[in-house]
């Protein structure tokens, strides 16, 4: 009995000593979602063992216990709680665990595709800012979708004539023809300009992941536009977490939007699914821009048990239509239909009344749908194979007025109400043969003799040709006014693969093609006689004194594959044919506290031009050869994190960039531009960041130079040559500046942010410019005196601060104040003939406060449900403001006199009084907006 007894006692000490001895083990492997996270501290919950992941993002930890928790923390990113158990001395693999960040980059958002180039905090050596899903959904509300880019440091963001999805940005002084917007790794600027209407991507918000701003020549591996930066945006994917979310927003200027989505999450047999719904209209904050639109996702998608295989399928567009204000209106007009010291900033010269209805002459309509497949192919632990096959249906154009009533376009004031309107019923009843009183005088149209008594319209104004020396043309009785389009629709296919290879855990290598076709389909058709009984065109050379009835719908078609080249064509008809091969490759060195690249492509762009007008059949010129061009670039660029708090970076790279398709092709011709040269960029950029607990900051000084740059603008003089334009060549730029950005937690409730942007931008060198007429005839060469001169059409200075409390759970207010200065007007290319010429006109400075307030409602038997309210108020004070300037006049320039007269004899605009705000009232501006607000519900399950 003793003996067993001892047995047993020593069976039990046994069994004691080895539970308190025994050590499981437990490893992992830290990543961000596409790199492992060497440093990341992963500790045991309540015991004190611990353990650091090693340059490839593994660690292993003992356990004394069976089962627990572990914490995982690394600076930048939320701490993440497993839990996890072991079994006696046993081994237990967590695999891979992703960490989310909780710095200002992205969040909510795990990017699986190498095409998707994103930066990574304390990582890639870019300049970088990105803004997350929650705040676009929170604080966009009526604004453009560019807009929630305003508080990042360089972004100048405005709203251009201010009709629904005409606002344009620029970042460091450079256009949005100049900055790669890529989304989900596809480049969607047109290929012809560069060209971005965000009216085509007005849903764009609304499934949106995250949307990261690369400043500068960014981390895409692309030969793409990136002189000024790359926005990407990273869209919602169909293997989100199940659930949705119905939701209705209302505000100002009768805007309504309704919204509707739903994901199933990733299912037991891998396949996934998600759809979302919109609908947007309104009233348009500027009179007369009506606007209505729709926006629907679909992404379906497919994962392999074994990871091996992702595919994701996504179709989007947005069909709409969107009355505009396009032409340009002096400060003298907006204070005519206002007050002088109170203009009516949304005073619109393009729209009035037609037979009681609203009507708008100009009316931009569009729909481009965008579908791609992406496929990841996870090949083994060191190669992975990303692709992405994509398509892109462009289906629309804009419309405007044409032709004249002896000389006078729909614009002239004889055609205006008291008002200011545009007296449409007064052009319908002199288009049909009523007689009606134009600047005093009665008129009555008279009919084509040859063509049986019809009333017939034309592009001619009305204007037959030179007369007396005091009235040097004779007008015409017989022509009219129309409403016409502009078609600019495109078919777009294209695909990008990237095949990374990680030779070592520090070594990794990538290198892939990006190959593009495109065919841009150019014409004009009729929209509505206005009265007239018939339509004349000469413009097509294979077709002459073509007599023309039929109209078409100023509003998209909701067949997305409809045929673009259908029905009567007017004016012009041609297409502009591009396509794009590029090869890149990127070498990425990345051990401790270091990472360095060096990526180069190369690509080749052809040019072919098909005009279908302008050319008989039998001229060779009616369809050229391909002009093919090569260019590319080489950037590379080191960060290094010097603790875990600091860090340093530099970039530098050299881009050699083929001109647009107009440069190519000027004057709408199809003979080759004999000085053409690709554009030449050279950067450098040095950056600082910080990160601590509660704050972070990224310091950043940058020089770019822009040389050989290609250039078009409209002609502001619209009485003079309406529709007409100039070509620049030999533009030189320098842009140089510093950048700041910080966030502060001040306390778990209390937050904090900021940015202060400051640049240098001036042209340096003097330049050409060409003018032509709207016919694209040349009509005048100049030489342009430029070199110092500023750049302008962003300001140059900028700076914001805002903050966000949370005053009760789940209720917060937010506030910001954002500043504009040294904001300059475009260049007027008839105020630099002369060397001693005053440069360019600056603006006033502005400042707009912005607020917000949130309640987020927990509901549902869990408590996992929520109701989403959201108020929010632009502009809170009602600031009037100018955002932009078309023209460079002077306080102090002399008014302009008659021939004859002496120069100078008639004082200057602030000797006369015609000065507002310190600006010569005769400049063409858009003003912003005044205060907007609006109000969002949602429902999310």
């Amino acid at each position: 009995m003793k003996t067993m007894k001892n047995w047993l006692l020593s069976g039990l000490l046994f069994l004691i000593a080895s539970t308190v001895f025994s050590q499981g083990k437990i490893t992992g492997t830290i990543t961000d979602g596409q790199s492992p996270l060497p440093g990341a501290n992963v500790a045991i919950k309540g015991a004190s063992a611990s353990a650091s992941t090693g340059f490839d993002g593994k660690f292993t930890i003992d356990s004394n216990v069976n089962s627990g928790q572990l914490i995982i923390s690394y600076i930048g990113f939320a701490n993440q709680t497993i839990d996890f158990s072991t079994s006696g001395n046993g081994t237990t693999n967590l695999g891979n665990i992703v960490l989310i960040s909780n710095s200002n980059e992205l969040n909510e958002i795990v990017v699986k595709s190498s095409v998707v180039d994103i930066a990574k905090d304390r990582k890639t050596p870019v300049a970088v800012s990105t803004i997350k899903a929650s705040e676009i959904q929170q604080k966009l509300g009526t604004q453009e979708f560019p807009e929630i880019l305003k508080n990042t440091p360089s972004v100048y963001a405005v709203k251009g004539g201010g009709g629904f999805g005409d606002s344009r940005i620029s970042i460091r002084g450079f256009s949005q023809n100049n900055i790669a917007v890529m989304i989900n790794g596809v480049p969607v600027n047109d290929m012809e300009t560069s060209a971005v209407y965000w009216s085509n991507w007005a849903g764009l918000s609304d499934v949106t992941s995250a949307m990261q701003v690369q400043r500068g020549l960014g981390s895409s591996k692309l030969a793409i536009a990136s002189v000024g930066g790359t926005i990407n945006v990273v869209t919602k994917s169909s293997d989100r977490k199940e659930g949705g979310s119905i939701g209705s927003s209302f505000g100002n200027a009768n805007y309504l939007k309704t919204q509707a989505s739903y994901s199933t999450g990733k299912l037991d047999n891998g396949l996934s699914a998600s759809i979302l719904y919109s609908h947007t209209q309104g009233d348009g904050y500027v009179d007369g821009t009506d606007f209505e639109g729709d926006n629907y996702f679909i992404a379906l998608g497919y994962a392999t048990k074994n990871n091996k295989h992702d595919i994701q399928f996504t179709f989007t567009g947005a069909p709409q239509w969107h009355n505009q204000r396009n032409s340009s209106i002096t400060i003298a007009q907006y204070q005519k239909y206002g007050t002088d010291e109170d203009p009516n900033t949304r005073y619109n010269s393009d729209w009035g009344y037609l037979n009681g209805e609203k009507f708008n002459m100009t009316r931009n309509y569009y729909h481009k749908p965008v579908g791609s497949i992406n496929w990841d192919y996870n090949i083994n632990e060191t190669s992975k194979l990303s692709t992405v096959v994509y398509g892109s249906w462009g289906r629309g154009g804009g419309s405007r007025g044409t032709g004249g009533v002896r000389g006078l376009t729909y614009t002239a004031d004889a055609f205006r109400t008291a008002n200011g309107l545009v007296d449409f019923d007064k052009i319908q009843a002199y288009n049909s043969g009523q007689t009606v009183n134009i600047s005093g005088v009665d008129r009555t149209r008279t009919t084509i003799p040859d063509v049986d008594g019809k009333y017939q319209n034309s592009a001619d104004i009305g204007r037959k040709g030179a007369g007396t020396t005091a009235s040097p043309y004779v007008y015409n009785s017989t022509s009219g006014i129309s409403q016409i389009s502009s078609i600019n629709s495109h078919d777009w296919y294209g695909g990008v693969i990237n095949f990374d290879k990680k030779f070592t855990q520090n070594l990794t290598w990538d290198i892939g093609l990006d190959a593009r076709t495109y065919t841009g389909i150019h014409y004009q058709n009729l929209n509505n006689l206005l009265g007239a009984d018939e339509y004349f065109d000469n413009y097509d050379v294979n077709n002459p004194n073509r007599i023309l009835t039929n109209t078409y719908t100023l509003s998209p078609s909701g067949n997305p594959f409809v045929n673009a080249k259908k029905g009567d064509k007017i004016n012009f008809n041609n297409d502009g044919k591009v396509n794009w091969y590029g090869l890149f490759t990127q070498l990425e060195y990345s051990k401790d506290n270091l990472t360095a690249f060096i990526q180069g492509a190369i690509s080749q762009q052809g040019f072919k031009r098909v005009d279908y007008f302008k050319y008989k059949t039998t001229d060779p010129l009616s369809s050229t050869d391909y002009e093919n061009i090569l260019g590319g670039n080489v950037k590379g660029g080191v960060n290094y994190n010097i603790n875990e708090q600091h860090n340093v970076f530099a970039n530098a790279g050299y881009y050699s960039k083929q001109p647009f398709f107009n440069a190519v092709y000027p004057g709408q011709a199809s003979i080759v531009n004999p000085y053409l040269v690709n554009e030449k960029i050279m950067s450098v950029e040095g950056g600082y960041g910080f990160r601590s607990k509660i704050f972070t900051a990224n310091v950043n000084v940058y020089y770019t130079t822009w040389d050989d740059r290609n250039l078009r603008i409209n002609d502001s003089n619209t009485t003079g040559n309406p529709g007409g334009y100039f070509d620049f060549t030999g533009i030189n730029e320098t842009h140089m500046g510093v950048e700041f950005e910080g966030n502060s937690k001040v306390t778990d409730k209390f937050k904090v942010n900021g940015m202060f942007s400051f640049g240098n931008w001036e042209y340096s060198g003097n330049a050409n410019s060409t003018l032509y007429n709207n016919s694209n005839a040349e009509l005048s060469k100049s030489f342009l005196y430029l070199d110092k001169v500023k750049v302008g059409d962003a300001a140059q200075m900028t700076a914001s601060l805002g903050a966000s409390y949370e005053v009760l759970k789940r209720v917060t207010l937010d506030a910001n104040y954002n500043y504009n200065n040294n904001l300059y007007a475009a260049i007027s290319p008839d105020k630099f003939t002369k060397e001693d010429n005053k440069g360019s006109l600056e603006l006033p400075s502005y400042g707009l406060v912005d607020a917000g307030f949130s309640y987020k409602m927990l509901v549902g038997d869990k408590k996992d449900k929520s109701v989403n309210f959201r108020i929010n108020v632009n502009n809170v004070f009602d600031k009037v403001y100018i955002a932009e300037s078309r023209s460079n006049f002077f306080a102090d320039d002399n008014l302009p006199v008659a021939s004859g007269e002496l120069a100078g004899s008639k004082g200057t605009y602030a000797s006369n009084g015609q000065i507002y705000d310190g600006i010569a009232t005769v400049n063409q501006v858009f003003f912003g907006f005044g205060r907007t607000w609006n109000f969002t519900l949602n429902y999310d399950f």
